[in-house]
């Protein structure tokens, strides 16, 4: 048997969520219109770090969490039952490795990751890719911040750039990142596990890209700007349209100055340069 945990809350948190969530002993996670659903076999899971996640993310998103117990089942068949492959801006196919390829692209990511956070299916991720498509790649040093599945920092080695370092606070995200680089062919990318401040970054860089969610984009912006070469490019998404005013007063303070901005449906992009 497996015990399941279905969590509603705002699409915003759930990536956060699950990184905690997965702390307390849960180790598969599957999105849902309301939140997503965590798994893990048996009941060995830690019920009082639960109960203080939920206490601790209650005042910035509504939660439910719900408990039951369903049979084994095998999570990667359910997964590809449901998965569709995306496209974006008629440029770019994200596909799973199962896919049948109707017709090429300029651009191909193949991702068949273990959470389906990072899949190109969230509008944020959408976004970012369209974004990156308009940027200039070629030859640049890219910082993928929060990569999950890495697939921003496949997009930016597919686009030429000739250094990708990426991290993320979860070891799935370590694992799967790597999986997907070397399914995509792209030898140039490293993965670290941490926070910005945890691991090794040497040097600056010439693109940072970061899709996680606006209070970490407000906490973190001054160390992106530091890690930002004269005149590079910050691509930020993880929030909503409303908000891209406090973003952009937030940046200013470090010299960074709006280039554009793309929405879908509720959801924003936003690309800075360093002045």
């Amino acid at each position: 048997m497996y015990s399941r945990l279905q969590v509603t809350c705002n699409s915003e948190y759930s990536e956060i969520l699950m990184a905690e969530i997965a702390e307390a002993g849960f180790d598969t996670f599957m999105e849902t219109e309301t939140g997503f659903e965590a798994y893990t076999e048996g009941n060995a899971f830690d019920k009082q770090l639960l109960q203080e996640i939920k206490e601790k993310y209650a005042h910035v998103s509504p939660l439910v969490f719900q408990f039951d117990e369903i049979e084994k089942q095998n999570w990667n068949e359910e997964w590809e039952k449901n998965v569709e492959p995306i496209i974006v801006d008629d440029k770019c196919l994200v596909r799973a490795a199962f896919h049948k390829i109707e017709r090429t692209y300029p651009y191909e990511i193949i991702v068949t990751p273990k959470m389906s956070f990072g899949t190109g299916h969230h509008q944020t991720t959408h976004l970012m890719l369209s974004a990156q498509m308009k940027m200039d790649h070629r030859g640049k040093r890219v910082m993928d911040a929060g990569c999950g599945t890495a697939i921003l920092s496949v997009m930016a080695s597919k686009l030429g750039a000739t250094e990708v370092e990426a991290f993320d606070i979860d070891e799935w995200s370590v694992e799967n990142g790597n999986e997907n680089a070397t399914n995509n062919n792209c030898t140039n990318i490293h993965i670290q596990l941490g926070k910005i401040n945890e691991v090794n970054l040497n040097g600056t860089f010439d693109i940072i890209l970061a899709n996680i969610n606006k209070n970490i984009l407000l906490a973190e912006m001054q160390q992106y700007s530091t890690f930002l070469k004269p005149g590079g490019e910050l691509l930020l998404s993880g929030f909503y349209v409303k908000d891209i005013p406090d973003l952009k007063a937030e940046a200013a303070k470090y010299t960074l100055q709006e280039v554009f901005h793309q929405e879908r449906e509720t959801w924003a992009c936003l690309l800075l340069k360093m002045q």
